[in-house]
This record gives C-alpha cells, structure tokens and sequence, in this order.
C-alpha cells in the first residue's frame, strides 16, 4: 500500500510533539475523497490540538487547512472528481501530510483564479472572517469594530474585507511594525497594545462612545479589556485563545458594563452543513479574485520544519500567513 509523510503528535506537548511518520494511504471509501496536497495551512487551532486544549485521541494526525489536487473520490461524491483542484478548512485534523483521505463534504472546488497557496493559507482564516463579518451578528458600513491581532493571517484578512464593505475597523497589535502592516491592509486605525491603553484609545476614536463589535481571537490577555471597548448593547465575539483561553465569566459584568452580548463561536460550527461550507468558500473565492482581498503570505516552511513554524507562530513572531510547503 501506498504512504504518505505525515505529521503527527503522540501525546500532547510543545513543537517537539511534532513527528514525522510514513502512513498507509488507502483509497477513499464512500462520502470520502484522496486528495495530494500542494499547500498546507498552518494555524492557531494546530497549537490547541498539538497542546492538547482542544482534545484529540492519540495518536493522531494534525492540521486543519489544505489545497491540492483529488486523486480519487468515493461513492457518492458528486461535487468534485479525480484531477479538480480543491481546497479545505475541515476537521478531522490531517492536513499536515503529502496526501490523505478525507471526508469529502467540506472539501471545497478551487477556482483557477486562486493558486493553491493562496487558499491552503486563506481557507481557514478567510472563511473565519466571513462568518464574523456576515453570520454572527448584523454588522452595517459604517459600523465601527475592533479587531485584535490585526496585523495576523486572520487580521490582515479582517482589515480587507472590513474595507470592502464600509466597515470602520480598529486593529491592535504588538508592534509599530504590525500596526503598520493593518493600516495596509485597511485598519481604518491602530493602536499599540504594547505603548498604548487599547480601551482608552478606543474611546477616543469613537468620541466616547465605543465600538458596535469586538472581534477577539487572543483570549486571556484581551477579554476584559475588550469589554471595556463596546457601546451599550454592544456585542464581543470570542473566536479564539492565543494568549490562553479566557476565564470563566461572571454575567453579572456584561450588565454593569452595558447589557452586553457575548459569544464564543468556532468555524467548524458554520461549516458543518456542506452546503453553507461550499457558498462560504465561494464568497471568499470572490472576494480573492476580485482582488478586494489579497492573502499576504509571509512566511513559507517545508512541512520537515513545522516544529519551527509552530514556535514562530506560538511566539508571536510571525504577520500574514504561513504555508507550509512540500
């Protein structure tokens, strides 16, 4: 039987978890395609699986984002067939690998339009900012949001797109560096967590008044600060815990600060009805090839590095997005 290399973790720990393994790889049975990989995604939910926060069965393949070309589809596959270029966010994690089977659902045609790099560093993060900007909660041009780690894979996608649609956006980030980098990529403003008092100059920006959305995907480090950043009614959408995840709240705060909204929302939710996942990909397929969006691919790794490229992501260390190559 065929192999494929593929990364895997054992056990739960740091980059050193990371192994390098030949696995058996079959034929697709059916509601399944064998896809060989020309780009791999590299992302934060990669670090929570690899942690061991978000939980896997050991052992187990990791990565949750591709693009490459279908081998072999199975029975009952009817939306892509042998030789399509496609592309994916999906679970279960396995990504990280030259080729696997995989259940075929949420595996998405790619368009000539967009390279293969483009969408294993896009889906992912770019159907993340589709649901926060259209399926979490009303947001109209004009509306003001902030958004943490703007300078990020996500962020640098976030700014765009809040430009495309007349959104006001204001990014944070850690760096004068990366502020500059989401002022590029369309920050309506920015701020330097690390010089400035984020809440205190939200307030300035908005005469006081505060933002309509908070979009935090940090977690530990920004959540009470955030809230002091919405207007009353204001809404704050956590997507995820890069600094850690955020504590347990007290409700009774959300009331103080402002009858606040509050939620904790996660990809794999919107996709999991195919068809969303399939009309998802599709508008951000538009968004790339129009060219209101460009995906700024900023740090290439061969999949035999992924230890390293974990560490630069983990610390921070890393703008745009990262692909991991074969």
């Amino acid at each position: 039987m065929a192999t494929a290399r593929t990364v895997i973790i054992e056990a739960p720990g740091g980059p050193d978890a990371l192994k390098l393994a030949d696995l058996p790889l079959g034929d697709p049975g059916p509601g399944e395609i064998r896809i060989r990989h020309k780009a791999i995604g590299l992302n934060f939910i990669d670090v929570y699986h690899r942690s061991g926060l978000y939980k896997l069965s050991m052992p187990h393949a990791i990565g949750a984002e591709g693009a490459g070309v279908v081998e072999a589809v199975g029975d009952g596959v009817t939306h892509l067939k042998p030789g399509d270029r496609a592309a994916y966010a999906a679970m279960p994690p396995g990504s990280y690998s030259e080729a696997r089977v995989m259940p075929a659902a949420q595996v998405c045609p790619l368009p000539d339009g967009v390279s293969f790099e483009q969408a294993a560093a896009a889906m992912l993060k770019g159907m993340t900012v589709n649901y926060l900007f259209r399926r979490v909660t009303p947001i109209a041009p004009g509306d003001r949001v902030l958004f943490h780690a703007a300078a990020g894979g996500v962020g640098s996608i976030a700014c765009q797109w809040a430009r495309a649609e007349g959104i006001e956006l204001i990014g944070t980030a850690g760096s004068d560096e990366k502020c500059a980098l989401a002022r590029d990529s369309g920050a309506a403003h920015v701020i330097n967590y690390r010089t400035e008092d984020f809440p205190t100059r939200v307030r300035e920006l908005t005469e006081g008044r505060g933002v309509d959305v908070v979009m935090d995907g940090v977690g530990k480090d920004t959540f009470d600060a955030s809230l002091d950043c919405l207007r009353p009614l204001g809404f704050m959408i956590s997507f995820g815990n890069a600094s850690g995840p955020v504590p347990p709240v007290d409700l009774l705060k959300l009331a103080a600060k402002g009858s606040l909204k509050l939620t904790r929302q996660t990809l794999f939710t919107h996709i999991a009805d195919p068809d969303t996942c399939q009309q998802m990909a599709a508008e951000l397929f538009e968004m790339i090839a129009s060219g209101k969006v460009r995906i700024r691919i900023d740090q290439r790794v061969p999949l035999e590095q992924v230890a390293e490229a974990h560490r630069a992501l983990e610390s921070r260390a890393t703008t745009g997005a990262t692909v991991l190559t074969l």
